[in-house]
């Protein structure tokens, strides 16, 4: 089956932001082999070699410690790092389980990284490696902000063509819900999987949502697409299985789908290990 949004059609044509995703969230450093890396070193020579390296592990502890879903991000810098201690950091954090671009006006691409310690991410502009910068929260702002500045509040419910069967009820509660959300209402759910959609619906409606600024990828229990249209607060999710079919497709009205952030029990979990990292490999 194909996805419904933002995958190659039939024409061939091809999609947005699918291949810049994929580089993003391609080869994968796991905790395990970043570690590996760091046993092989001295601690104290590491230490004594990467001081701005362990002094800011320190604070994204601390940070994360006490790091709540819901509350603002907290942004640090990397450029007072030397090479070795920019290698460091990356040993140390990998790559996790979601990443993803995000697509500005100006027609360059933002891309973010989780780390394998779920709640610390890796954002940079794609062109400029002096812009990355580490996050600590549920997701990276420039996820939300463009969810909300790139995006447009309403939309127009035209007649539709030829062919349709529920595209129509479906636009209405899509609208409605989407206009009502406010921050702490439980999202939306379409369950497309169950609902019976003509291929006129399917082009109808992604004619009338569009596709939006943002493409995430979790690749944590299978595979999920995280895809914003162009409507604020509508969202397509997507899982699919080991042959890349769907096997769930749904649209999500409501904040970031929680598939794609990290929650309070997360950034416990990664103040914990990234605290035992600090004193196993950097005392």
């Amino acid at each position: 089956m194909k996805a419904r949004f933002g995958t190659v059609p039939e024409d061939g044509e091809r999609p947005i932001y699918r291949e810049e995703s994929l580089d993003a969230a391609g080869s994968r450093v796991s905790a395990a082999g970043a570690l590996a890396k760091l046993a092989s070193l001295d601690s104290v020579e590491l230490a004594w070699s990467c001081p701005n390296a362990v002094e800011l592990l320190s604070r994204i502890a601390a940070t994360i410690a006490i790091q709540k879903a819901d509350a603002p991000t907290r942004l640090f810098r990397l450029g007072n790092l030397n090479d070795l201690e920019r290698k460091v950091i990356a040993d140390v954090f990998g790559e996790g389980e979601v990443a993803g671009v995000v697509a500005l006006p100006d027609g360059s691409l933002v891309q973010i990284q989780e780390s394998v310690l779920a709640g610390i991410w890796r954002v940079r502009l794609k062109t400029d490696e002096a812009s990355e910068y580490l996050e600590v929260g549920a997701i990276p702002e420039i996820v939300r902000r463009a969810a909300t500045d790139l995006t447009t509040v309403d939309f127009e419910i035209v007649e539709t063509p030829e062919g349709t069967m529920n595209v129509l009820p479906v636009l209405a509660e899509i609208r409605g819900c989407a206009l009502a959300w406010r921050p702490g209402i439980r999202s939306r759910i379409i369950n497309f999987t169950l609902l019976p959609m003509s291929p006129a619906d399917w082009s109808f409606l992604k004619e009338t949502i569009k596709n939006g600024p943002i493409e995430l990828v979790s690749r944590g229990y299978g595979s999920c697409r995280v895809l914003a249209s162009g409507i604020r607060n509508v969202w397509s999710v997507q899982f699919f299985n080991a042959t890349d079919s769907i096997i769930l497709d749904t649209l999500e009205v409501g904040g970031v789908p929680a598939v794609a952030t990290a929650a309070d029990e997360d950034f416990r979990d990664s103040a914990e290990r990234l605290q035992e990292i600090i004193e196993a490999y950097f005392k």
